[in-house]
């Protein structure tokens, strides 16, 4: 799906991506595991022998994409050697009881790993609902439900996504708190658009996006602080609109960012990050 790495920032700056399910039984990530025969000693003789070659051909020198690749394997190398990364992700290690609580499914287990990655020091995690953006089914999909194929997005979102939404959203806020992870922690829980005031013809509603709701949590927020309001229908704020760039700017607040910073994208071209920041949301 788009929207998943850095763009314009350049690919030195992409997430470590996986989508391997850690709802099943031999949850691992093949990212963090070497070869077989192949110990870490003798990986830093290979990258040793590597950057000889790459100074010897002077493509460090003359090729973005050969000092992009190069921070790269510096980064995998990084996980590889990190004793506190590998054990991030041994969702074993948790309780029984903690990860039924969670849900066993792969969102409600994501989210328990989202927060073992928090606790081992990773800054910055997302977690996707579904694999698939598309939901035609009561038993798997995401969000986009239009009513395609004869189905209907009520059915889908009462059955499917409130009922997980419900159990492990509160289940990831509460076990924050309990370890004292959440003021320093901001969750953000939201999609890119809302729905339709209007029902379609399949009886259900297309995507909106004049006027949606998103949710912040820890981090610096008020708690139990509702903002602005949409009009009866829906269909548009009525009350102290939020533009997404006033989102991200006050995402970027609460992490200790200005808004006003300039950032550099891969042509060397600088832009400011803009927006302004809700100050009635911090706490």
């Amino acid at each position: 799906m788009p929207g998943q790495h850095a763009s314009f920032l350049g690919k030195q700056h992409d997430p470590l991506f996986f989508n391997t399910d850690p709802a099943k039984d031999d949850f691992r990530l093949p990212e963090l595991q070497l070869p077989a025969g192949v110990d870490l000693d003798r990986l830093m003789r290979r990258r040793s022998l590597q950057k000889l070659i790459d100074q010897q051909r002077r493509l460090i020198d003359h090729a973005e994409s050969a000092v992009t690749l190069d921070r790269y394997y510096e980064r995998a190398i990084a996980m590889l050697q990190s004793d506190r990364l590998q054990k991030a992700f041994s969702l074993e290690n948790e309780s029984t009881e903690l990860r039924d609580r969670y849900g066993r499914h792969t969102y409600g287990q994501s989210c328990l790993l989202a927060r073992r990655l928090v606790e081992a020091g990773i800054k910055f995690v997302t977690v996707y609902f579904s694999p698939s953006i598309g939901g035609q089914k009561t038993t798997d999909g995401g969000w986009d439900t239009h009513g395609f194929n004869n189905t209907r997005m009520y059915n889908i979102v009462d059955k499917y996504h409130l009922p997980i939404t419900d159990q492990t959203l509160p289940t990831l806020l509460d076990d924050l708190h309990d370890r004292g992870l959440l003021d320093e922690t901001l969750v953000v829980w939201m999609g890119e658009f809302g729905r339709t005031p209007k029902i379609n013809d399949n009886k259900s509603r297309d995507h909106w996006p004049d006027c949606y709701t998103a949710l912040l949590a820890g981090g610096g927020c008020k708690k139990g602080y509702v903002y602005g309001a949409s009009d009866k229908h829906c269909e548009y704020p009525a009350e102290s609109p939020v533009r997404p760039e006033d989102l991200a700017a006050t995402i970027y607040y609460l992490m200790g960012i200005d808004p006003a910073t300039e950032i550099v994208d891969r042509n060397a071209r600088p832009l400011v990050i803009g927006g302004n920041p809700v100050l009635d949301l911090i706490a």
